[in-house]
């Protein structure tokens, strides 16, 4: 890996990987001083998941978030050739993590399930999974712009509660996806 990508003909250093998921992956990167995630779309397949234009739908998504009001880190920069976006980085403890360290996330409860009524109210659902979740200063942040139409089956209640303690999807989780 390279130790610097090109956003629109600006630098950004990238100073460590931050995840891997279903589109891409994502970076702390800097520049002038100010910490950053930088995204670089990839084309891996996914066999559990359809994509389209993947940088398309990442703006696409973040403006259908933005207008429902769901606290989101904000798109500093996209560029589509490159397939990489710059957002604002939310530095704070990831609920995955609080989870996993039987950390209690009770306060964020009520947090996440007002996200997940705007985004019903807006026709959406969002990604519950617990990775896409951090807390900055008590507040609750999707950190991820995927968003699909609601359906019921992927709501927050029928289906991200199960991985917000430690149940058994989430222990299977634990099991097969980490070391």
């Amino acid at each position: 890996m390279e130790t610097s990508l090109s956003v629109n003909g600006s630098e950004y250093r990238i100073v460590r990987l931050l995840g891997h998921g279903k589109g891409g992956y994502s970076y702390l990167a800097e520049r002038d001083g100010r910490q950053v995630v930088l995204k670089q779309i990839h084309h891996e397949p996914c066999g559990y998941y359809t994509f389209g234009n993947k940088i398309e739908a990442e703006r696409h998504d973040y403006e259908r978030l933005a207008a429902a009001g769901i606290r989101i880190p904000e798109m500093l920069d996209i560029d589509v050739d490159a397939e990489r976006i710059v957002k604002e980085y939310i530095d704070g403890d990831i609920i995955f993590d609080l989870v996993k360290n039987d950390v209690s996330i009770e306060p964020y409860l009520e947090q996440v399930r007002r996200m997940a009524a705007q985004a019903m109210a807006a026709g959406l659902n969002i990604d519950y999974f617990p990775t896409n979740f951090v807390v900055q200063g008590g507040l609750l942040y999707y950190i991820d712009y995927e968003c699909n139409s609601y359906m019921e089956e992927w709501s927050f209640e029928n289906w991200g509660i199960r991985y917000w303690s430690r149940t058994p999807e989430f222990e299977e989780y634990l099991r097969t996806h980490t070391n």
